[in-house]
């Protein structure tokens, strides 16, 4: 039987990759909301996004962005495409999470997009950026970023 395993992951990253799950399932939860796919209403997607953000959300980007890409920095050339995009997709994302979660809110077809959005964001960083930074760190640099990243 051929079973599909899932990405290995340095274990100083693997807190920001188990925070990813949830975010994925947030993600598809976004993308179905206002379909029949969904089996949640949009007050508990809106509910789910505020747990996942607030403050685990916005302390995962600040990681990756003032602990994770300056070391990253010091190994590698931080002008790359990949990088600048995740950065793009960053403030994109808090954009979003901010309207979602204000007075004004979405409506499900903004959502949907936002879901989209999320997922695309969070696979490119499991599958793209990841790898670039646990191939260019050596061992004990990111041993030593283990216990700074949640």
């Amino acid at each position: 039987m051929n079973r599909r395993r899932g990405i290995k992951r340095h274990e100083s990253l693997k807190p920001l990759s188990r925070h990813h799950m949830v975010g994925l399932h947030v993600a598809l939860k976004l993308k179905r909301a206002g379909t029949e796919e969904s089996r949640l209403t949009i007050e508990e997607i809106i509910n789910d996004a505020k747990e996942f953000w607030i403050p685990d959300g916005q302390t995962h980007f600040r990681e990756e962005e003032e602990i994770l890409l300056p070391a990253y920095a010091q190994y590698a050339n931080i002008n790359q495409p990949e990088i600048t995009e995740m950065l793009l997709e960053h403030v994109q994302i808090r954009m979003h999470m901010d309207v979602l979660l204000s007075e004004k809110g979405m409506n499900s077809e903004e959502m949907q997009h936002f879901g989209v959005l999320l997922e695309g964001h969070i696979r490119k960083e499991e599958r793209i950026i990841f790898p670039m930074i646990e191939k260019s760190l050596p061992e004990a640099v990111l041993v030593k970023l283990a216990p700074y990243l949640h």
